[in-house]
């Protein structure tokens, strides 16, 4: 069995993704795994549906102009996408600006991925929990 992550698999989405740990705490606990060990590992884990859109050639395509810890080929446009959660606290100011940069600034070159329809609002919720990780 193949899983594909670039639109059409079951971890495209992050519903599905949090679907997947839910299931994984279910089998962990049934075998007996402690708590614990179980909530550091998906505490560690990146967000795979963020991942596979920030990298998404045809998608996010973050890559084009960011460096971001993990991605071939970063483009050096924009800034390096590393220490988001410190940069960003407010999740709300960093959704902004991946939804359309060209409010906060007119001269952006950055595309208005949420405005023109190129993600949803879920899909930058998703990409942002993914960024959060580095």
């Amino acid at each position: 069995m193949s899983v594909a992550l670039g639109g059409h698999g079951p971890y495209d989405s992050a519903m599905n993704c949090k679907t997947a740990q839910a299931m994984l705490w279910l089998v962990a606990l049934a075998v007996g795994l402690p708590v614990f060990a179980i909530s550091a590992a998906l505490a560690q884990t990146p967000a795979p549906a963020g991942q596979a859109l920030a990298f998404d050639r045809s998608k996010g395509n973050c890559l084009t102009c960011h460096v971001i810890t993990g991605g071939d080929a970063p483009g050096n446009v924009g800034p390096a996408l590393n220490n988001m959660k410190q940069r960003f606290p407010d999740r709300k100011q960093l959704a902004a600006i991946i939804f359309d940069e060209t409010k906060r600034n007119p001269l952006t070159v950055m595309p208005p991925f949420g405005r023109n329809l190129i993600l949803t609002r879920q899909e930058i919720e998703s990409i942002i929990d993914f960024l959060y990780t580095r």
